[in-house]
């Protein structure tokens, strides 16, 4: 089963593919998609969901695993987050994907064994779990955790 992590924001979104045989993981893919800050709300949400949807036509996901909103203390910045997290679903679902929601903390857990991992101890771990893994940033470390964290919970 392959399986897409989704880890929203409207200024980057990370994404990650992982194959997920019994308990046996694998990398597949991973990248960010960055909206341009200058150009308009619309135009930015078009932006990722037309690079959300290359890429699962791409790699023929099984699955989707999006992480959920934390509320930030700037309630503009959740709802921008919110707006991207957003159209993660709806391409996922418009995909045709099954699609799962899982906490921040659910995902640490899930990778480090702790809800309050740190990113460095998340980015260490999946070089672990996930051997000769290149992340191509932070976003992209987080979504693979997501995936993970499917793989481990909610994927059947």
């Amino acid at each position: 089963m392959l399986i897409l992590g989704l880890d929203p924001g409207l200024g980057t979104t990370g994404w990650g593919i992982i194959a997920a045989v019994g308990n046996r993981i694998s990398h597949i893919a991973n990248g960010q998609i960055s909206t341009n800050p200058k150009a308009p709300l619309a135009e930015r949400l078009v932006t990722l969901d037309a690079a959300l949807t290359d890429m699962i036509l791409q790699h023929r996901p099984d699955a989707a695993a999006v992480e959920e909103v934390f509320v930030n203390t700037n309630a503009q910045s959740t709802l921008k987050l919110g707006q991207a997290r957003g159209v993660c679903l709806l391409a996922a679902a418009r995909g045709g994907l099954p699609v799962a929601e899982y906490a921040t903390r659910l995902v640490k857990k899930a990778i480090v064994g702790t809800g309050a991992a740190e990113k460095a101890q998340i980015q260490a771990m999946l070089k672990i779990l996930l051997p000769g893994v290149t992340l191509t940033g932070a976003d992209a470390a987080d979504a693979l955790a997501v995936a993970i964290a499917h793989a481990h919970h909610g994927a059947r």
